[in-house]
């Protein structure tokens, strides 16, 4: 059956072959196609002040790893306050991507296809078209570092990625002031794990990043009765995603050991943390890769209104191995280029010729 058609009706199980971790747990990709879909109303994603790590002593630095950590561990989901990324930017940043999305002409969106960079499948989603398994009611326009223009020493062609080189120079500044949070968060994570915190410091350092734009437009009635969602369950390829709290309710986290799924309502100006593939896998599947979707509002008049969302997925360079971390017992996973790893899964996605080959070029 075609991935798109089936889609809606399928089952995670039904593409587990793509999986490079395990994924043992199970849920239909649409929240639309399991009517006993079940909600822990009380559980709450624990809130973080990272405040405590960038400004505080190192007493306060181990107690923010170790919150962060518990909380990921538990649910590989966290709430960050006290980050220092101004509201006003992100608050900014929504409304530029309504603008991108609504004041773009279609044919000029589709000049700008997404196509393989790397790892990275960077570029425009139509509607319908983010993913060959299920057809999301959300347009997508994802840029990675190589998109940006970030080093004085290789000037990019901004045309080869912005329709306007204004929208670049917003958007640089938020992944600037979100790359600032990559290094706490990883010592973080390695200081609860009782690795050197600074491990991963080289690997982390100017690394690569996908900065994902999400228009989730007003809903049809043909759209509504569907079973179709705005962005069917699934989990993220990356380290960790900081995305930016949403304004519109929507997204939704399994809690994997009770089966349930949880509605996450961050407060303004915060940012939602997961972790990913690659942080399952380099942490002896300690941290999960945690399973989330955007689902359609409870209130039918809310999904009149569009939804937009920015998350910045932080990953590693092609040709970083992506390997245990030491003290975590007998490794579950063989060593890999990032690469290869990151392909190999997100060909689910793309189609089976997405995956990388050992030696392609970056």
């Amino acid at each position: 059956m075609d991935k798109k058609t089936h889609g809606v009706e399928a089952t995670n199980q039904e593409y587990r072959r793509y999986d490079q971790v395990e994924k043992p747990w199970q849920y239909h990709l649409s929240d639309a196609a399991d009517a006993g879909n079940a909600f822990d109303e009380t559980f709450r994603i624990r809130t973080c002040d990272m405040a405590r790590f960038l400004r505080g002593d190192a007493g306060d630095q181990r107690a923010f790893a170790q919150e962060l950590g518990e909380a990921l561990a538990e649910i590989g989901f966290a709430i960050l306050e006290g980050h220092g990324v101004a509201a006003s930017l992100y608050a900014e940043a929504a409304g530029r991507v309504r603008e991108l999305f609504t004041t773009t002409p279609l044919e000029t969106k589709l000049r700008f296809r997404a196509e393989r960079h790397g790892s990275v499948n960077q570029g425009y989603f139509p509607i319908k078209e983010t993913s060959d398994i299920h057809p999301d009611l959300v347009e997508g326009w994802v840029f990675c570092r190589r998109a940006f223009d970030l080093d004085p020493q290789n000037p990019v062609h901004l045309e080869t990625f912005w329709p306007d080189a204004d929208m670049e120079r917003f958007f640089r500044q938020l992944v600037v002031e979100e790359e600032k949070l990559i290094l706490p968060v990883m010592q973080s994570v390695l200081t609860y794990l009782d690795c050197d915190p600074h491990l991963y410091d080289r690997r982390l350092t100017r690394t690569n990043f996908g900065l994902r734009l999400n228009y989730y437009p007003p809903m049809s009635s043909e759209d509504d009765a569907s079973g179709a969602a705005r962005l069917l369950g699934h989990e993220d390829v990356d380290l960790f995603t900081f995305l930016p709290a949403p304004e519109k309710e929507g997204l939704q986290v399994l809690h994997r050991k009770s089966g349930k799924w949880v509605r996450l309502d961050a407060p303004p100006g915060t940012i939602v943390l997961n972790t990913g593939d690659y942080a399952q896998r380099i942490t002896n599947d300690v941290l999960p890769s945690t399973t989330h979707r955007v689902a359609k509002p409870r209130d039918s008049a809310a999904r009149q209104h569009a939804r937009v969302s920015f998350p910045m997925a932080v990953y590693l360079w092609e040709d970083e191995i992506l390997e245990v971390l030491p003290g975590l017992g007998a490794p579950k996973y063989a060593p890999i280029r990032a690469e290869q790893f990151h392909t190999a899964t997100t060909r689910k996605f793309y189609g089976d010729d997405y995956a990388a080959t050992e030696g392609s070029a970056s």
